[in-house]
């Protein structure tokens, strides 16, 4: 890639960047308009637990399905092929941390508005 197009690249990022953290936000958290008081938030809620609950056991299932499947071909492979599968390792780990750590970032995040909620 040539260097003026990766340099612009770079300033169109960190220019997008500054421009989506200096805007405006008018919503108001108070106890008062969070999960409790409407009924159907509570359906809202629901669906959002079973929408986490459901992300969360396909990530499982998948991340599960494809270490067993790169456990197998690196057990097959020889040891240039070794060698590839254990650089697939690292991305796939951190994949699988991060959807493991999704679900659990959007629970605690429910728990700290269902705790304000609460305290009044």
């Amino acid at each position: 890639m040539n260097k003026k197009i990766q340099k612009l690249a770079y300033i169109l990022v960190i220019a997008v960047a500054i421009v989506s953290i200096a805007t405006n936000v008018f919503a108001e958290i108070t106890p008062g308009n969070l999960v409790g008081k409407d009924p159907d938030s509570t359906q809202i809620v629901d669906v959002g637990q079973n929408i986490i609950g459901i992300l969360r056991t396909v990530g499982v299932v998948l991340s599960v399905i494809v270490l067993i499947i790169l456990g197998i071909k690196y057990m097959m492979g020889s040891a240039e092929e070794k060698s590839e599968y254990k650089k697939t390792f690292i991305p796939y780990i951190v994949g699988a941390a991060l959807i493991f750590a999704a679900s659990v970032f959007a629970e605690a995040i429910y728990g700290f508005f269902n705790g304000m909620n609460g305290a009044k």
